[in-house]
């Protein structure tokens, strides 16, 4: 996993899940390329992303789709 310091730079567009709430506590995502998703908080589009592979993302949402991070609080 890298990072970029202004995720505003990426040449990304950049979406929200389908089941967020206007003002919510959400994250975005953005295709960077043919391998690498970024990943930003939504209320800081020039704060820091987090730059996953494709691999990585998708073991990451099967591992939330499967249950295994429990039920938020």
């Amino acid at each position: 996993m890298n990072h970029v310091d202004d995720a505003s730079a990426l040449p990304v567009t950049w979406w929200k899940s389908s089941f967020s709430d206007a003002g919510a506590q959400c994250v975005e995502c953005g295709i960077v390329d043919a391998v690498t998703v970024a990943v930003r908080d939504s209320k800081v589009s020039h704060g820091p992303a987090l730059l996953f592979t494709r691999g990585q993302m998708n073991g990451f949402v099967s591992a939330v789709v499967a249950g295994h991070f429990g039920s938020p609080e």
